[in-house]
């Protein structure tokens, strides 16, 4: 039986297109600097656009007409402080500020019942009376069941934009269509809730309950999507409500849900997957609003709360840069249009989980910035069981979204109407200036954190009051049979026919057959990875290759790079593609992300310092030394080019960012997306991500996805956080057996080359073959400028690939006594100690990729040193560390060598912090290897 399957890579272009791009090569030269996109000018996302400055205000456009201004201070009062006093308590238990001084007229010295002239002071309001007339007025407005702080926005127009569109709202009524549409769905989602407790008594379901009114705002929210022409809404949103949403408005099969609450698979039998939990459904449909369909995307959550929300915004710029809209439009225009995201938050996630001050912070950021997603909090005014004031230290659970001058809308959910303006003004205002916004629904949970807890073991008097209050749905149907809106035989006609649909879908249980909707649209003719190994041709053509490494160091006329970079960078990599020889890391770096943008794929980098590199090495990007302008080379190959890459530095942060990435990368298999860590262990502040999604997206879910991480490695003296990347929790987390031979269906790869080539062709297979899965790069440190670190043009050249496992061919087979498996740069120390020493009966194989494990390698090796008589594992990591506990019961259980270990102790730490120590650590492995 063959272990390995080989199919070449079919490139997206031939070979012919290729060359006609090379002989191209010659118009470059007329490249000049008027059609560049430099880093840090206005021309989208391939250099991002810097930062405008606010627009300078027009003091008299932003000014009032003002008599008295005690009068416009006591306006200006109620704008900021209004919230604090506003009809939000909803269940009557919290303590209002019993008295504001700044809502007071005799803090001003105005009289209650002195007439002023007030036309201007307000936009909507009385032109003339007195200041009793203005406060009626004011505390309707910024007092009532919808409140907004925005005095802390940055920007006067802004301000502005707020007081009149916020005053605006106030005074609108909402057609009668509108509101029997919102209470019908309201309804709706109360009967859902009452058919599952009814049908499934033991089944949480984390049900909508209490907040029923959030369904007036997903409907408004699409509505106003379809409005502006906005035709792809990106969803984050944890477990509260989220079956309510998927059945009520996504259109997800009812008989789907209940097979699941059944036990059942969601996938079917012939599809790989572990599925997920009833509360991680998820969904993706077009749902048609007026002459216009939106296309929605609800992503699958893991439990980790507010985990989700990065990754809907990295989809939600994926999706951008595949309708090139926003920062990558064609014009150059930044700005977002036909892509929003909207993220769905609980209150005490909201405010507790640092992974939303980090989200925040990227929101502006070039390269992250979405163009402004819609936070909405479902606030049930507690935390599981923790009371709302022990839930976080300031006053709102929303005030986190301050850290970017979000304006927040605080809507009582009581009130259906203001919850549908609340979504209005955030749409609208979101459209104006393109930033986040942040609605906070205040609401409240029938139930205990899930329906089989008992919430009043904790908050009897919360509960005393939520049991003897009126459903939201109910009192809001009432309301409109009352004023003659709508009967209540519409109404119960419209719920009984909804239940009547859920019980027919009930009925279909046991014929019902589940459906795999992966690989679809632009994931159309990728698979599911085999269990075989697939191998694939990743070599390019020798002409090509010193076409494109010319190119990546090719500045316009006028450039003022650094002349160390001239001289070290730019003159060398010149020097080794004309010889084809000496080719380093960032050279086979730069080789494999210039051929995959010719073939048709764009790349994506992220991380800290990822245009220099952390060590210098990668330079994608090079900076004018006069202007401090930016230029990435590999964006500017030929005129016609239509694939780029994204060079994006990141802000400081591992979890966001990372998420942000995966996001990016479960969007379009088109391009290559990679994170790298500023140091390999770095990832630990986003263990999160890995566990959630990286390693387990495609088993619960059928996400692919072709993630590359790369994370810097090896024992150099650094200490015991910038020593290794812990490649033992990969190797953990993957579902590599032990007792068996792996195929490409690993949920993870992972993989630790040793040379330029092997990085070269491993970045290129991740996206030329014809399925997705994430890797895990064991990243090099010193390998980036040793000396024997190198690789010549015809390692990568047509013909050649991947080599799971390098072998030895400096020693004679027959005299080999010793093997000695190693993997990573440890190699480098081993391979000099045995020329220094001269023997001649050791041979050196390297595992470049650990997972999939490469049985079939490993056995043409032992068989290859048939006279060897013993086989050894060399690591310098600590015996605890690194990847000897992966190794050594599939060397022993498959292969069938029991492994000599050779390196450091256990240790607590992955490295010691003491130089000489380390040392001496290090030359006795070395000695003992070969001893």
């Amino acid at each position: 039986m063959s272990f390995a399957k080989i199919a070449r890579a079919s490139l997206l272009r031939t070979d012919q297109e290729l060359h006609f791009i090379y002989a191209k090569r010659t118009l470059l030269c007329a490249v000049t600097k008027n059609k560049v996109k430099f880093y840090h000018t206005n021309n989208g996302a391939y250099g991002h656009p810097r930062t405008t400055a606010t627009a300078k205000s027009d003091i008299a456009d932003m000014s009032f007409p003002v008599n008295d201004y005690r009068v416009y201070n006591l306006v200006q009062a109620f704008r900021h402080h209004g919230h604090r006093i506003a009809n939000v308590d909803l269940l009557g238990l919290q303590i209002n500020s019993p008295d504001i001084a700044e809502l007071n007229p005799l803090t001003y010295g105005l009289d209650a019942s002195s007439v002023h002239e007030l036309e201007g002071l307000t936009y909507f309001g009385p032109k003339h009376g007195s200041v009793n007339d203005m406060v009626r007025h004011l505390k309707r407005v910024y007092c009532g069941p919808l409140t907004v702080e925005f005095q802390h926005l940055q920007c006067l127009q802004e301000k502005k934009w707020f007081s009149k569109n916020f005053e605006q709202i106030q005074n609108e009524v909402l057609s009668d269509e509108c509101r029997v549409h919102s209470c019908k769905l309201m309804l709706k989602s109360q009967a859902f809730d009452h058919f599952l407790a009814n049908k499934f008594t033991t089944v949480k379901r984390y049900g909508g309950e209490g907040a029923e009114s959030v369904m007036a705002f997903y409907d408004e929210f699409f509505s106003m999507a379809a409005q502006v022409n906005i035709s792809n809404v990106v969803i984050a949103n944890a477990h509260r409500g989220r079956l309510n949403l998927l059945t009520c408005l996504l259109h997800f099969p009812p008989v789907a849900m209940f097979q699941k609450m059944k036990g059942k698979r969601e996938f079917p039998e012939n599809v790989a997957g572990a599925g997920d939990v009833l509360s991680h459904l998820f969904a993706s449909v077009d749902l048609p609003y007026g002459c216009r369909s939106i296309h929605v995307s609800l992503l699958p959550n893991p439990s980790h709360l507010e985990a989700v929300n990065p990754v809907a915004c990295g989809k939600t710029r994926a999706k951008m840069q595949s309708m090139k809209v926003g920062d990558y439009c064609d014009t150059g225009i930044s700005g977002n249009n036909e892509v929003v995201c909207l993220q769905v938050h609980g209150d005490a996630a909201f405010a507790g989980q640092g992974i939303i001050a980090e989200t925040f912070a990227l929101a502006n950021v070039p390269h992250y910035r979405i163009g402004g997603s819609i936070h909405l909090i479902i606030n049930n005014q507690i935390g599981y069981t923790t009371e709302a004031e022990r839930t976080r230290s300031s006053e709102y659970c929303s005030d986190v979204g301050k850290i970017i001058g979000c304006p927040v809308i605080r809507v009582n959910g009581d009130y259906p109407e203001e919850v549908v303006k609340a979504c209005r003004l955030a749409f609208l205002y979101r459209e104006q200036f393109n930033r986040d916004v942040v609605v906070d629904l205040i609401c409240y949970r029938k139930w205990g954190h899930n329906e089989l807890d008992e919430p009043s073991l904790t908050q009897p008097l919360m509960y005393k009051v939520i049991q003897s209050r009126s459903n939201v749905p109910d009192a809001y149907a009432e309301r409109l049979t009352n004023e003659g809106v709508c009967s209540k035989e519409d109404l119960h006609n419209d719920v009984n026919q909804w239940i009547a649909t859920l019980s027919e879908n009930l009925t279909q249980l046991d014929s019902y057959v589940p459906k795999a909707n992966h690989l679809r649209k632009q994931w159309s003719g990728l698979v599911q990875a085999s269990s075989a190994i697939t191998v694939w041709d990743t070599g390019i053509k020798e002409d090509i290759l010193k076409f494109i490494g010319g190119r990546s160091v090719l500045l316009p006329k006028g450039f003022n790079v650094h002349p160390t970079l001239k001289k070290t960078h730019i003159e060398r990599r010149l020097q080794k593609m004309h010889y084809g020889i000496d080719i380093d890391w960032a050279t086979a770096e730069a080789l494999a992300v210039g051929s995959l943008l010719l073939q048709g794929f764009n790349v994506r980098i992220s991380g800290q310092d990822v245009g220099r590199g952390t060590f210098s090495q990668r330079h994608a990007m090079f900076v004018d030394q006069q202007t401090d302008e930016g230029y990435i080379p590999l964006n500017h190959m030929f005129p016609e080019q239509n694939c780029f890459f994204e060079v994006a530095n990141s802000i400081l942060s591992e979890e966001a960012v990372l998420g942000y990435e995966y996001g990016f990368s479960i969007e379009n298999p088109k391009t290559l997306v990679i994170w790298e860590a500023q140091f390999g262990d770095f990832f630990n502040g986003a263990q999160i991500i890995i566990d959630t999604f990286v390693t387990g997206g495609e088993s619960k879910w059928l996400l692919q996805s072709g993630l590359v991480m790369i994370l810097p490695h090896g024992m150099d003296g650094a200490g015991p956080e910038h020593s290794t990347c812990r490649v033992e929790r990969f190797l953990q987390a993957s579902d590599s057996r032990e007792d068996g031979v792996d195929g490409d269906d690993v949920n993870i790869q992972i993989v630790n080359p040793t040379t330029p080539a092997q990085y070269f062709h491993v970045l290129r297979r991740q996206v030329v073959r014809n399925f997705r899965k994430p890797l895990v790069i064991v990243g090099p440190k010193i390998l980036l400028r040793h000396p024997l670190a190198v690789s010549n043009i015809v390692e990568i050249s047509p013909g050649t690939m991947f080599q799971p496992v390098l072998s030895d061919d400096s020693m004679d087979p027959k005299n080999v006594k010793r093997v000695i498996f190693v993997s990573g740069k440890h190699y480098y120390s081993l391979l000099k100690e045995r020329e220094t020493k001269g023997f001649n009966n050791m041979a050196i194989v390297r595992l470049e990729c650990l997972c999939p494990f490469p049985v079939k390698e490993l056995q043409a090796e032992i068989q290859k040193f048939s006279n060897a008589e013993d086989f050894v594992w060399s690591q310098e990591e600590h015996r605890n560390y690194g990847a000897w506990t992966f190794v050594a019961p599939r060397f022993q259980n498959i292969i069938g060598k029991k492994l000599r270990y050779i390196g450091r102790s256990v240790l607590a730490i992955p490295a010691v912090g003491v130089g000489d120590v380390h040392q001496q650590e290090a030359k006795q492995i070395v000695e003992a290897t070969f001893a």
